[in-house]
């Protein structure tokens, strides 16, 4: 099976063929026959999104190993974490939601940000060995189906849904891994809109 070509596009207007290159943050493709724009460079520079990455990272093991929740009930505190909530819908005899919860909220969203890292530190600094070269490859190919994976938005509403439904029997309360856990979020959809699959291909490309 032969390789695609990440670094072809073709004009919307004019169909001719195009091969793209790595572009200064800011600076627009055009094409050279039609003058139609083809794609434009992410807002974020490489150094950019490694500071959201890194950002990402910071608040991932609170996240997940601080409490989310803390519910008070009849004088009876607890409080429980993502980790806690995911064993507990598997202990409960609901294994497959328990096992999706535990992927969609800590395994993938910690891969994904791993990879990115990767990524990211690999163009800045390795794209001269082949070996990492061939990792970067690899990785760009996984990135797909880590970013359909990671689903840390649903967790973040759902924290508020238990919260507004729970108000009229319990005192809930947020805990510090509801804020490392939000910020978590933030900085990951900054990061991911800020990501460009085909612009990360293109640094691979030019070598």
């Amino acid at each position: 099976m032969e390789a695609i070509d990440h670094s072809i596009s073709l004009c919307r207007s004019c169909d001719l063929v195009i091969r793209k290159r790595a572009l200064p943050t800011g600076v627009r493709a055009l094409c050279p026959r039609c003058h139609t724009p083809i794609y434009d460079t992410p807002y974020c520079s490489i150094n950019g999104m490694l500071a959201l990455c890194l950002t990402a990272i910071f608040f991932f093991a609170p996240a997940n190993l601080y409490p989310v929740l803390a519910l008070e009930f009849l004088g009876s505190l607890r409080t429980t974490t993502v980790i806690d909530g995911a064993l507990a819908v598997y202990n409960q005899g609901y294994w497959v939601v328990g096992f999706a919860v535990l992927i969609s909220a800590v395994i993938a969203p910690g891969f994904l940000l791993l990879s990115i890292l990767s990524q990211i530190l690999i163009i800045k600094y390795g794209l001269k060995s082949l070996v990492l070269k061939k990792l970067l490859k690899q990785l760009l190919k996984l990135q797909g189906l880590l970013t359909q994976l990671t689903m840390l938005e649903i967790y973040v509403i759902s924290f508020l849904v238990a919260a507004f439904n729970l108000a009229d029997f319990a005192t809930v309360s947020f805990g510090f891994g509801t804020f490392c856990f939000t910020m978590l979020f933030i900085m990951t959809l900054f990061l991911m809109r800020e990501y460009d699959l085909e612009h990360m291909w293109s640094f691979l490309d030019e070598q």
